[in-house]
């Protein structure tokens, strides 16, 4: 089969490889589509590989099963469905609670094996795949499915841990419009009756944002902040999630975000937003805001956002590119060229 295949640092190589062996509770998908993410442009970019052997990237992936092993009850060759992320061991504590996505043997990086991070991903014609983390789709196309399995799976677990403060009225913001921050605009919608405030540095991201539901969109720059506390009587909004989390942004939502409110970091930008343990108030985080670093989801989040996806109220805007284009999309991607997600197709 063809895979695309990280085989040095830097390195991406469409090759010729076996088609994978699956053990006795695998299943062996026909992948479909796979959505590319900037974890995958993070991975490529590493001074040194993550493992030995060539790497084939892809956590984003939806396609049909072909083969079912010999322990596995319940699925069926034929079924299509997307893969949860997060291969977890399935029996600890967290597990067992539905947290898969901070399950105990992955220790304190709370980073479960995840496909295309360590296992064999899913940009490739076959992949390999533990059969507890196939989550099925009904008839929803594999190109709008496989973004479901992180950028819906993410936003949707980063607005879940902020429904508290999403009741109806309430300002949430999203800082990034892209293949995250444009399904966090629908769920939001879908999910609250809140208004949603869309803030990017480029416009055409503002209007994909008014297409998926914003009820405003900023361009972001040094008012930004006081703009949304204008919108919001001097208070700020409830929510906001930030999809860039570099330090502008990062600093945006703290200036941004009302007291109780919930700052929810998502993008992995490395930014700091200068929270100190000082007294409250002025550009500094108010009283009784929360901050959460969100990883990933659960599987029960996942299951929610394809229902979202099933009934029409998500809608995944992607762009398609041949696996053996996978370098040419990760290229476009890296600058701020797509709209909405790339999904590759093998």
């Amino acid at each position: 089969m063809r895979a695309l295949q990280l085989t040095a640092p830097g390195t991406l190589e469409l090759r010729e490889v076996p088609v994978p062996e699956i053990g006795p509770a695998d299943l062996l998908l026909r992948v479909g589509a796979a959505g590319l993410c900037h974890s995958d442009s993070y991975v490529l970019s590493l001074p040194f590989s993550l493992r030995a052997e060539p790497l084939t990237l892809g956590h984003e992936i939806a396609g049909t099963v072909a083969a079912v092993g010999t322990d596995v009850t319940g699925r069926a060759v034929g079924e299509r469905g997307v893969v949860y992320l997060c291969w977890s061991c399935g029996g600890c504590r967290e597990c067992l609670r539905g947290n898969e996505n901070v399950c105990l043997a992955a220790g304190r990086a709370a980073m479960p094996p995840c496909p295309g991070l360590g296992p064999d991903g899913g940009m490739a014609e076959y992949v390999r795949i533990p059969a507890n983390s196939f989550v099925p789709i009904g008839e929803l196309d594999f190109d709008a499915a496989a973004p479901l399995a992180d950028a819906a799976l993410t936003s949707y677990h980063a607005v879940r841990g902020a429904r508290d403060q999403l009741h109806p009225g309430a300002t949430a913001v999203a800082i990034g419009v892209g293949g995250l921050g444009h399904v966090a605009v629908q769920i939001l919608k879908a999910v609250a009756e809140i208004r949603v405030i869309a803030v990017d540095i480029a416009p055409d991201k503002l209007e994909l944002a008014a297409d998926c539901g914003a009820d405003l969109g900023l361009l972001a720059g040094e008012d930004t902040a006081a703009r949304i506390l204008e919108l919001t009587e001097g208070r700020g909004a409830e929510a906001v999630f930030d999809f860039v989390g570099d330090d502008a942004t990062a600093r945006l939502a703290v200036r941004s975000v009302a007291p109780n409110g919930a700052y929810r970091m998502v993008g992995l930008g490395g930014g700091n937003p200068g929270i100190d343990a000082g007294p409250a108030g002025g550009p500094g985080l108010p009283w009784g805001a929360t901050v959460r670093k969100s990883y990933g989801g659960t599987k029960s989040d996942l299951a929610a956002a394809v229902e979202l996806a099933r009934s029409d109220a998500l809608r995944v805007v992607v762009e398609r590119f041949d696996l053996a284009d996978g370098p040419a999309a990760l290229d476009r991607l890296d600058r701020g060229l797509i709209r909405g997600r790339a999904v590759l197709i093998p």
